[in-house]
């Protein structure tokens, strides 16, 4: 049941991307290069958490739908730039060729570079429409700032610049928080934000989007060593291959299955205030916990 509601969700947000991807122009091959990722699939976990996000806190989709666009152009701009020879090397995503093996290196991070100027553009186009534009903007600078080198790309960086490395727990928690989590968090806050959420909903979202973005990761580290291909939709063990600082690499496979458990039991704590209404947001939380792609 929960599935089904998950999937309309992420057609919902399928609908929405749609309505903001520029018709096909000269050169076509950066259109095709962006919407051939954009539009590749995938669970829609961004976008689904700050509408659900805005809805818990009185507002409506159309206050924060190109903010949920922008935040999945984001997203898989990350993607496409992760999965290039100079960072990860990967030819596999969704269960298709990365960018990458189908439209050329250069072609790639053009497209990527693209997708984030989009963005931008997504979000300043919905800043005119906005009922509030003081919310509206609050939850743009969110997302912005957890895009930004002190959110995903600092992750990123730190990501890339300690393959290899011996075991190191602080250094763990800063990849995990900034890489995944910063923009799993913005979501849920961006949402809440333009909804125009008071201060104590915002702390309380701010708490679950904390877990559930450190579980997201580690969800991800265990089923990179345990998750199959033909499921996952990208190759398995790649974390190893590259030496990454992982859950199971810092503190083995047993520990990585308790943190994500424990993780998992508070997500619904966090959002005891809000009662049956978050009922969605907790069973997202259950969903990305047990979830084996």
């Amino acid at each position: 049941m929960f599935e089904k509601e998950l999937n309309r969700k992420a057609e919902e947000s399928e609908r929405i991307l749609r309505d903001y991807f520029p018709n096909e122009q000269y050169p076509q091959e950066i259109y095709r290069s962006a919407s051939y990722s954009l539009f590749a699939g995938g669970k829609r976990i961004r976008p689904i958490l700050i509408m659900e996000a805005c809805r818990l806190c009185g507002g409506s989709v159309a206050d924060c739908a190109p903010l949920a666009a922008a935040m999945e152009m984001i997203h898989t701009y990350s993607l496409i730039h992760d999965d290039l020879p100079c960072m990860d090397d990967d030819d596999l995503r969704r269960g298709k060729p990365t960018n990458h093996i189908m439209f050329g290196e250069a072609v790639a991070v053009l497209a990527g570079d693209a997708l984030l100027n989009l963005a931008y553009e997504t979000i300043l186009k919905g800043y005119f429409s906005s009922a509030s534009k003081a919310s509206y903007m609050t939850g743009a600078r969110i997302i912005a700032q957890a895009a930004g080198m002190d959110g995903m790309i600092g992750g990123q960086t730190s990501d890339i610049l300690n393959e290899g490395k011996e075991p190191d727990p602080e250094l763990l928690e800063y990849i995990h928080s900034h890489k995944t989590g910063a923009l799993i968090k913005a979501s849920v806050l961006a949402g809440a934000a333009a909804a125009g959420a008071g201060s104590d909903a915002m702390s309380a979202l701010e708490v679950y989007g904390n877990i559930i973005g450190l579980m997201f990761q580690i969800s991800d580290d265990i089923l990179d060593v345990v998750g199959h291909e033909s499921e996952l939709g990208k190759k398995t063990n790649a974390d190893a291959q590259h030496s990454k600082m992982t859950y199971p690499y810092v503190y083995g496979m047993e520990a990585s299955y308790r943190k994500a458990h424990e993780l998992y039991a508070n997500a619904g704590a966090a959002l005891n205030r809000f009662g049956e209404s978050a009922s969605f947001l907790t069973d997202l939380a259950e969903y990305l916990y047990k979830r084996n792609k």
